[in-house]
């Protein structure tokens, strides 16, 4: 078989139902199956996935995780799974109709191990004004990506594709391992870092990922998570998250890709390399001069960092603390 496509889905029935019809309506000539992990959903998750297996143009099988995780989920996915590539995408994305021939195309053209693709929104609710009108930095709080119209290769002057938009050669699984649990989303956590942890490992054992401007997914963006609550909570769970990734990893967490410090090196306050509470100033700095000209988008962009540092410094302090407390 050429492709398994994997979804990890919790409840959230009514967003799967339409993902797998958007899925049913990929046109492609390639072999190919769906397998829908089920990561203890308490709604009809699976009374949705055994409904469109009746009518789907492939397989569609489901299964049942219950571990609590996204990776833990898309591990158990892979065992089961029997295509040459598996194609990974979420329970709220919608297809343009070559996508699938798209991944597979660029996997073949490029000779890379993975790729990934854009990643567009599909507003639930009007765009705030805050919110800049296309690709930055915000939209990785959106789960959205757009590197541009050329293919580039990830890792040299370009992030890392999203969960929702990639493709990985079965081989490839083979060689680096699984996805890291410790490191997904749990329960009502915004913690995420697996889609990193996953592609740095790769990066490290000689593997090459690309970006491919013709494989696209369309997200669904609910206005839930147009505000800039939901903003502050995003951007404090990644600091969080990246403090999570520097225990294990030692890598830098303002900038973990192309982290090159020796931390043990490093001075540090409370467990935080002591740089970041400089960065932090700057922030702070920085927030008071926009709002005192009346720029809220600027000033709102400083807060976010500030959100970031807290993150990451209160789980560097438990972190510290339990460490202390060990000795």
């Amino acid at each position: 078989m050429d492709a398994s496509v994997l979804i990890a889905t919790h409840n959230r029935a009514g967003h799967l139902r339409d993902t797998l019809r958007s899925l049913a309506a990929l046109s492609s000539s390639a072999q190919w199956e769906v397998i829908v992990v089920d990561n203890n959903s308490r709604d009809d998750t699976r009374d949705v996935v055994t409904a469109a297996a009746e009518t789907f143009p492939v397989t569609l099988r489901y299964l049942f995780e219950a571990e609590p995780g996204k990776p833990a989920a898309l591990n158990a996915a892979q065992r089961l799974a029997r295509g040459d590539v598996y194609v990974f995408t979420d329970d709220d994305a919608r297809f343009e109709v070559n996508w699938l021939d798209a991944a597979l195309d660029a996997l073949r053209e490029s000779g890379g191990d993975y790729v990934g693709g854009k990643v567009l929104p599909l507003w639930g609710g009007e765009p705030p004004g805050w919110l800049h009108n296309g690709p930055g930095s915000h939209w990785a709080v959106l789960a959205l990506l757009d590197f541009g119209s050329q293919p580039l290769e990830f890792g040299k002057g370009i992030g890392w594709p999203l969960g929702v938009n990639m493709a990985v050669r079965r081989d490839a699984i083979l060689r680096v391992g699984p996805w890291d649990n410790r490191f997904g989303r749990q329960g009502n956590t915004l913690r995420g870092q697996e889609q990193r942890q996953w592609c740095l490992r790769a990066r490290a054992v000689g593997l090459r990922g690309f970006y491919t401007p013709h494989m696209i997914v369309h997200h669904v963006v609910p206005a839930e998570r147009l505000t800039k609550r939901y903003f502050r909570r995003w951007l404090y769970w990644n600091g969080l998250s990246r403090a999570v990734l520097y225990q294990n990893m030692k890598l830098d967490m303002e900038s973990p890709d192309d982290s090159t410090l020796d931390f043990s090196k490093v001075p540090h306050i409370a467990g935080m390399p002591r740089y970041m509470y400089r960065s932090a100033l700057r922030s702070l700095v920085g927030m008071g001069k926009a709002i005192s000209r009346r720029d809220a988008a600027a000033a709102f962009e400083h807060e976010l960092k500030l959100w970031f540092f807290a993150g990451a410094l209160n789980q560097r302090w438990r972190t510290a603390s339990h460490q202390r407390a060990a000795l």
